[in-house]
């Protein structure tokens, strides 16, 4: 297996599909397999190395989802409760479809928000709602290195006057919900989205290289991103979704969608304390009934399931439920996997899957922008995967 996955990395280094990625595969929590190829630096011909550190973008909703579903564990949160009862901004919305706007019928629940139906979108051009949330965005990214930065609590008062897309519960749309979970989080806590982060998930995993930031004496070893040019791939320095490119200072807006930095190895050990049912080396960081929820999917409006394959067409077989993908029917999936797997990925191609039914955690780190060839290599590795251990 090892060297069919080094076979494939290598070969996607060379075609120019990937400057560098690196792959962790373990079974029942033991390592099984490490690969690593190509270069986190192609300038200063730096390789891609076991501790590289990666933007996770997305693949931080995973980790926002069971800072969540550990506080409903403790009482202090309600998935079926409105978000309003908890951040009163979000008492009366709009929702704005083809410019007519109209007062909500539904309120949002914090389970919208855990699955993506409550009608907040991320940027984007072509409905009122994602207009308005570039907007946001754009007030986050305007003030990024100056003395006012938008906190979390702040972005989540600024998108409670947006408009909504649809009514809360009517369907899916990937959009901004997990980073108003942060300021969620944030509410009910008492704490910073990263203080607790780190008290109730780092500190306990083992989780060192994991944080909303760089410091300094770690940034060699944040990968560069790349993107695709007629030149070949070259550096893109993009403070994206509000983020700092550099990472080299802690944020005010601790984005739950996007901000982490993590490793291969630090993020196995979240992976598998969720296998483990909430355990990690005898300690428990979750209660197993808050696992259970937290991964059995299916939470997106019955009969809406289409709508998660025609954002990702090779999510074929799957639904989708606090902010992970999970595999429903196998039989229709577009690659070798079983019912109840379940993940994430990022924008910038890393990769997250647990398969339960086999015990098997694959991580795939890399930093290509919009994730772009990569995506049909992290399947190609998973298809390897899976037909040597499951």
């Amino acid at each position: 297996m090892k060297n069919k996955i080094s076979e494939l990395l290598n070969t996607a280094v060379k075609n120019g599909d990937t400057a560098g990625a690196n792959v962790l595969v373990l079974k029942d929590g033991k390592e099984v397999v490490y690969c690593e190829s190509g270069f986190r630096d192609i300038e200063n011909n730096v390789p891609m190395t076991r501790d590289t550190i990666f933007r996770l973008y997305s693949q931080t909703k995973p980790v926002t989802a069971a800072a969540v579903m550990l506080l409903v564990s403790r009482g202090k949160i309600d998935l079926n409760a409105w978000l309003s009862d908890y951040m009163p901004d979000y008492s009366d919305m709009y929702v704005n479809v083809g410019g007519e706007r109209s007062p909500a019928v539904n309120h949002i629940t914090v389970g919208n928000l855990m699955n993506m139906t409550s009608g907040i979108s991320y940027p984007e051009v072509g409905s009122e709602g994602g207009r308005q949330s570039g907007s946001v965005f754009w007030t986050i990214e305007s003030r990024l290195f100056f003395d006012n930065p938008v906190t979390t609590a702040e972005f989540a008062e600024m998108m409670s006057r947006n408009d909504l897309c649809f009514e809360p519960g009517e369907r899916f749309m990937y959009g901004a919900s997990a980073d108003i979970l942060g300021a969620l989080v944030e509410k009910v806590s008492g704490m910073s989205f990263r203080d607790f982060l780190t008290e109730n998930f780092f500190e306990p995993l083992e989780m060192n290289d994991t944080d909303f930031y760089v410091p300094a004496e770690k940034s060699a070893r944040l990968a560069k991103a790349y993107d695709y040019s007629e030149n070949g791939l070259a550096e893109t320095r993009t403070n994206y979704l509000g983020l700092r490119y550099e990472r080299d200072v802690i944020p005010a807006f601790q984005s739950g969608g996007a901000g982490l930095c993590s490793t291969l190895d630090d993020y196995s050990k979240f992976a598998s304390m969720l296998l483990n049912g909430g355990q990690y080396c005898d300690r428990s960081i979750m209660p197993e009934a808050a696992v259970r929820l937290l991964t059995c999917g299916g939470r997106i409006p019955r009969g809406k399931e289409m709508q998660l394959q025609e954002c990702w067409s090779w999510m074929s077989g799957y639904t989708y439920g606090n902010l992970m993908r999970v595999c429903e029917d196998e039989s229709r999936a577009m690659l070798f996997s079983s019912k109840g797997e379940y993940g994430w990925d990022g924008w910038m191609g890393t990769f997250f899957s647990n398969e339960p039914a086999h015990g098997i955690t694959l991580l795939f780190g890399t930093q290509q922008a919009g994730v772009g060839r990569t995506g049909t290599l992290v399947r190609s590795i998973k298809n390897v995967v899976m037909s040597e251990l499951a």
